[in-house]
């Protein structure tokens, strides 16, 4: 099981890649059979290679990621973090949760978040 530190720092990790517009790298935090469930409820996307596409698509909009509150651990595998994202004068407030394998890598990500977490202005 990973540590609380390795699933913070894979949690940092996911907001540094974001920021940066690199795709690569955070696909690179997901185990190959991951699935990514954003926003909770829609079709998720399974594998690496849909899991890239998402980002790759998400990042398109020029959003910027920033911490809501401390990123929170567990003892088992599983982590979360509250977080906005900023696209121009829009912010939304989403919270991620992440379950991990052993070797650390993102086995699965939701992402909570509905229409009272859009602000404009």
């Amino acid at each position: 099981m990973p540590t609380e530190a390795t699933m913070k720092a894979v949690l940092q990790a996911y907001l540094d890649h974001f920021n940066a517009g690199d795709a690569d790298g955070l696909t690179a935090l997901f185990a190959p059979d991951a699935n990514v469930e954003d926003p909770v409820g829609s079709p998720p996307h399974i594998g690496t290679e849909a899991i890239r596409a998402f980002y790759v698509d998400a990042m398109k909009n020029g959003a910027k990621l920033s911490l809501s509150a401390p990123m929170r651990g567990s003892h088992s595998n599983a982590a979360a973090m509250a977080f906005e994202a900023k696209i121009g004068t829009l912010t939304v407030r989403i919270i991620d949760v992440m379950t991990f394998n052993e070797a650390g890598k993102v086995t699965s990500m939701k992402a909570y978040f509905g229409p009272s977490d859009f602000i404009q202005g």
